[in-house]
């Protein structure tokens, strides 16, 4: 019999929001862990606890790690703004060094726990910004590591590394998750999010969450300054 434990990467954001609702909808029990590390709109670990209790997960575990002790990202380092105007080809200052190396490694230890041979995450390499950590070589190259270095790997009972959104657009994946019931006005993903929870509509996230609403031809439910 299969193991349908999946550990879920849940950020609060519209991606992540996604990638949960698709995994219940395979019939995974889903083990969610967000971070937090040390990021400047923190509120969002408040979205993903909402998210969690409304998709009745299996557990909901909050990380605590501090990613921003190094700087080096307009989301950590407090010398750094986030911008507002708009990126060009080069990879913008919005990235953080090995964030998601770092967060899989954690899910990958947890999986191993759990004996779950699934791990969720809302990569995209179509509406996104350019981080390297979010293309298929990357999920290619850590899936090959995280089965080197683990005992349920070794003893033959592989992890997976799942991005079911890595080649759709962001209105694409607007429309799989309202096809699977997800309430998008409990997600956010604003790089500027204040205290109350409210997205400044301008960063280039909020653009692309905009863009994709737009072309999906749906109403924007997110809540703007």
């Amino acid at each position: 019999m299969s193991n349908r434990k999946a550990v879920i990467l849940l950020s609060g954001g519209l991606d992540s929001s996604t990638v949960l609702a698709m995994a219940q909808s395979e019939g995974f029990e889903c083990y969610c862990l967000s971070f937090n590390y040390g990021q400047k709109h923190l509120m969002e670990i408040e979205f993903a606890k909402d998210i969690a209790v409304k998709r009745n997960v299996a557990a909901h575990k909050i990380v605590h790690l501090d990613i921003a002790n190094f700087g080096g990202s307009a989301l950590t380092d407090d010398a750094i703004e986030v911008p507002i105007d708009e990126a060009d080809n080069t990879i913008p200052v919005t990235y953080v060094p090995a964030r998601n190396t770092v967060f899989l490694s954690y899910a990958l230890g947890y999986a191993e726990v759990l004996e779950a041979h699934n791990i969720f995450i809302g990569v995209n390499a179509v509406d996104y910004s350019g981080y390297p950590d979010c293309r298929p070589e990357f999920i290619e190259a850590f899936e090959t590591m995280a089965n080197l270095a683990t005992r349920i790997g070794v003893e033959g009972e592989p992890v997976t590394i799942q991005t079911p959104l890595i080649h759709l657009s962001k209105a694409e994946i607007i429309i799989a998750g309202l096809s699977l019931g997800i309430d998008y006005s409990l997600t956010v993903s604003c790089y500027k999010l204040d205290k109350k929870g409210f997205a400044c509509g301008h960063c280039e996230s909020c653009r692309i969450r905009k863009s994709g609403f737009f072309e999906a031809g749906i109403d924007d439910p997110t809540r703007y300054n």
